[in-house]
């Protein structure tokens, strides 16, 4: 899962959306260096991640990517999944995409004390460029997969991959449906488990 997919699936509380953003940013163990509420979301990040990697949809949306884009498929198909993502952005949440992106930048600046300097460049990018919501865009999305294929250790043509998620876009959104209400409760699940053990008293 991307950045977009990740923010929803942190629900509603600023300081687990901030977790599940910097799950992208935030390596090895976590040592209570954040808030607790920040430190759960990225172990929920972490937990998506591994649950999205062995899921039977995503497997399969990867495979019609080929043996060719075996050990690289997963990040464009995350990138490509973000686009359907934004794409049927209302079937998921009634709140519109640009308001609960501006609201999830605003609430971030309140908490600039626990995101790492590469996360906040990348915040202020992603609000500067209206990144997210741009997702909806085929455009976008090349452009995305051009400059990632580009950060690589070793420079790799990623868009390259583009035409083949095109193709096939329908049976690649009929996975990502699976995946993603699968991810959904899931992840729902693992927030009440731990709003249980951690803030019993709210």
């Amino acid at each position: 899962m991307n950045y977009l997919a990740h923010l929803l699936l942190s629900g509603p509380d600023p300081d687990w959306q901030l977790g599940g953003l910097l799950g992208d940013f935030v390596k090895g163990p976590l040592k209570g260096e954040r808030p607790q509420a920040i430190e759960d979301g990225i172990r929920l990040h972490r937990r998506i991640d591994l649950l999205s990697d062995q899921h039977s949809a995503y497997l399969s949306a990867l495979a019609r990517l080929g043996p060719r884009w075996r050990r690289l498929g997963g990040i464009a198909l995350d990138i490509w999944f973000d686009h359907l993502l934004a794409d049927s952005w209302q079937q998921w949440t009634p709140v519109p995409l640009e308001t609960f992106v501006d609201t999830c930048w605003s609430n971030f600046r309140q908490r600039q004390q626990w995101i790492p300097e590469n996360a906040r460049a990348f915040i202020q990018r992603a609000e500067q460029f209206t990144l997210l919501p741009g997702y909806r865009d085929v455009g976008v999305i090349q452009r995305t997969l051009e400059r990632v294929g580009q950060r690589l250790r070793r420079p790799q043509p990623l868009v390259d991959m583009l035409p083949l998620l095109q193709a096939d876009r329908v049976l690649l959104e009929r996975e990502f449906h699976t995946l993603y209400t699968d991810l959904t409760r899931q992840a729902a699940l693992f927030r009440q488990q731990h709003q249980n053990q951690n803030y019993p008293g709210k």
